[in-house]
């Protein structure tokens, strides 16, 4: 943070501001575009792209900006900028190739729509922070494969609960230890939960009730945890997660975990990712960690961090909105990732299930819906086996009914023709091949 606040100053000095075009107007954009323009220096919110222009030109009045003007291609977007004002437009595609865009935010969460921004930026050599775990848990390796080949980094936030768990990560490396288990503290778990019941939930935050469902049922935080394991070559220790229901502390869960899993396996597991149910401090993430110098004990128990052999690490909050222009800055000015699919065969992903009973010839609904909910699997599992990927599953129509919480695959539904994540998805195999089974996992 020092280095960030310290580099944002220097640029805000020269007059040289970090120029940051956004995709989406949404309630976690909002919040980025009042931080943009007020909560640190060197950093500038040109533009913002939405389906829904009024949107965009709602959150950016909310945030102060005062000349907006509406354009239609990437000339207009960069006079606009020259003249210090700020661009609104329905087309992504004009802020993917304006000039005058340093850096894009993508903050729709939409997966295919999202696959059309990233493939756009990464083609005309912009830098990328996304929101969208759910595109990165499907597609994320093969959109890192073309950004490295690019030279541009893509990369998910700080404040998201993936950034923060690898933020923690780099801390406890950072002094010498192992982590073994990345976990998220949710409040509520549970597969039932649809738009409907979610409701008034959303409309408290001004949310859609599919965005806050999908936190609800488990989705969410499946690609959360997925995006996680495909960044540091971890994996899961059984289908869906272990997810303990605990509402003591997380500096419980060592013990919990030498329990179910035992410490050898989580070494020859490679580390795994994980969640806990009504832990405390919520809603936060933890880092389980080994120690294998037994100088370095003495100074862990000094600490407090108790006698090992696994030693608990945790964050209390997630910020979001909030700490996403860190990213922003750390992207910018240092090529830093914040956390991104590695470059190769995913470990996890993240497979439908069916919400309630399905009926043959019933087209399925997108994430957080009615139909299917999603839940982590091994990537090779759901290679050999067929299971279709909760990220490619919406339009797909089914060929036979389902009972509920079956797992669906590519053989109950027929897929979508014409959709850019199923070619990614094509590719993605094609070009990093499949993941091999690790351990006894």
């Amino acid at each position: 943070m020092i280095l960030v606040d310290k580099a944002l100053r220097e640029r805000e000095a020269q007059g040289r501001p970090v120029r940051v075009a956004m995709v989406g107007a949404g309630f976690m954009a909002h919040g980025i575009a009042r931080q943009l323009r007020s909560a640190l220096p060197g950093m500038r919110l040109v533009a913002i792209a939405n389906r829904t222009p009024a949107k965009a030109h709602d959150a950016l009045r909310r945030a102060g900006h005062t000349d907006v003007r509406d354009v239609a291609d990437p000339d207009s977007l960069d006079r606009t900028v020259a003249d210090g004002a700020t661009a609104v437009t329905r087309d992504p595609l004009v802020v993917c190739a304006a000039r005058s865009v340093d850096l894009l935010i993508e903050a729709t969460g939409a997966i295919e729509f999202g696959a059309h921004v990233l493939t756009a930026a990464i083609a005309h050599g912009k830098d990328v922070v996304s929101l969208n775990v759910e595109l990165d848990a499907t597609v994320g390796p093969i959109l890192q494969h073309r950004a490295q080949a690019a030279g541009v980094i893509v990369t998910g936030a700080d404040g998201d609960q993936p950034g923060v768990q690898l933020n923690l990560v780099r801390f406890v490396r950072g002094i010498g230890l192992t982590p073994l288990v990345c976990g998220n503290v949710k409040g509520l778990q549970d597969h039932a939960r649809t738009p409907t019941t979610q409701a008034a939930y959303a409309a408290q935050w001004g949310q859609t009730p599919e965005n806050v469902t999908s936190f609800a049922d488990g989705t969410k935080i499946s690609f959360e945890q997925a995006l996680v394991a495909n960044a540091l070559d971890m994996t899961i220790a059984r289908s869906g997660m272990i997810g303990f229901a605990h509402d003591g502390h997380v500096d419980d869960l060592p013990s919990m975990y030498l329990r179910e899993v035992g410490l050898e396996r989580l070494r020859a597991l490679g580390g795994i990712v994980d969640y806990v149910v009504g832990a405390k401090p919520s809603p936060g993430v933890y880092v389980i960690a080994a120690n294998d110098d037994a100088e370095r004990e003495v100074y862990l128990r000094y600490g407090k961090l108790g006698d090992g052999p696994l030693y608990s690490f945790y964050v209390p909050y997630h910020l979001t909105a909030l700490e996403v222009p860190l990213s922003v800055a750390r992207v910018a000015l240092f090529r830093d990732h914040v956390v991104t699919s590695a470059p190769r065969a995913p470990r996890v992903d993240v497979v439908a299930h069916a919400k309630r009973d399905l009926r043959i010839g019933e087209q399925l609904d997108g994430l957080g819906g009615y139909m299917t909910y999603g839940a982590c699997e091994r990537a090779e599992r759901v290679a050999d086996e067929g299971m279709l990927p909760i990220g490619i599953a919406e339009g797909a129509r089914l060929r036979r009914p389902l009972v509920r919480d079956r797992v669906l695959t590519l053989d109950d539904v027929d897929l979508p023709d014409g959709r850019l994540v199923l070619e990614l998805r094509a590719e993605q195999e094609r070009v990093l091949g499949r993941c091999q089974a690790v351990g006894d996992a």
